[in-house]
């Protein structure tokens, strides 16, 4: 059985972590290692962490020393990580009991290096709010103009990021670049089961909707190289495919 290590970076959601721990560690598959990466300047909560740690010998705990985000902080997963399979789960998101399993037996039997399911918006209080469906594979031109991958949904076989394929410093759209650059050379397969719940916050980085305008055009001017005409182009495209689909 293949191991999955599963990266869980943790900024100020106390309310909502022990949701997506026990998420994890009642996954059917059981050959997993759970990377919590402590991202906070305030300990206030880091003894609390500390506690969840005691729940399960799989948890492993790395502590930042300063705030760098949740990109940065994935990439100190994946610098460690040991598994054959990575997969990403932000700390107040929820993964169905048979996630890994379903998804893990679908990549296998396929050959499939990259896959991401479909999965439930849900709210503070865990209310469903609607479905996002994955499509059945995306593109590089499909990403350009409209991310339907959940990030809390992706696994990836890691023997496909290279050394320095990690997420970019930018504090919104740091999955999409990673998914943008994997794209380039992998297939990205869609598993149609809602197999997560991606929490939607008012007050978390993915609804701050200035940061997602700034960020998205570093992605395209400075990342991707577009020109500045090109950049605009397709952030208007990716912000109107969004504003679209969270309505």
């Amino acid at each position: 059985m293949n191991k999955v290590s599963i990266i869980i970076p943790y900024f100020k959601k106390k309310k909502y972590i022990n949701l997506a721990l026990n998420s994890v560690l009642k996954q059917t598959y059981k050959n997993i290692e759970v990377l919590i990466i402590y991202d906070d300047i305030d300990k206030k909560d880091l003894n609390f962490i500390k506690e969840l740690k005691k729940k399960d010998k799989r948890i492993q705990l790395i502590i930042n020393k300063n705030n760098i985000g949740p990109g940065f902080s994935r990439n100190k997963g994946l610098n460690v990580s040991r598994g054959d399979y990575v997969a990403f789960l932000d700390s107040d998101d929820i993964w169905k009991k048979r996630k890994l399993e379903k998804q893990i037996l679908f990549m296998n039997n396929n050959n499939i290096d990259f896959s991401y399911t479909s999965y439930n918006q849900i709210d503070k209080n865990g209310n469903k709010i609607k479905t996002i469906f994955a499509p059945k594979y995306q593109t590089y031109r499909n990403l350009l103009e409209d991310c339907k991958i959940g990030l809390s949904t992706v696994i990836i076989r890691k023997k496909i990021l290279r050394n320095s394929l990690r997420f970019p410093n930018l504090k919104t759209k740091e999955d999409l670049y990673l998914w943008l650059q994997l794209s380039k050379k992998n297939k990205l397969i869609g598993y149609g089961e809602v197999l997560s719940d991606w929490r939607k916050l008012d007050d978390s980085l993915s609804s701050n909707t200035l940061q997602k305008i700034l960020d998205g055009f570093r992605l395209y001017y400075v990342h991707e190289g577009f020109n500045i005409f090109k950049s605009i182009y397709y952030l208007f495209l990716l912000s109107f495919n969004y504003i679209k689909k969270n309505i």
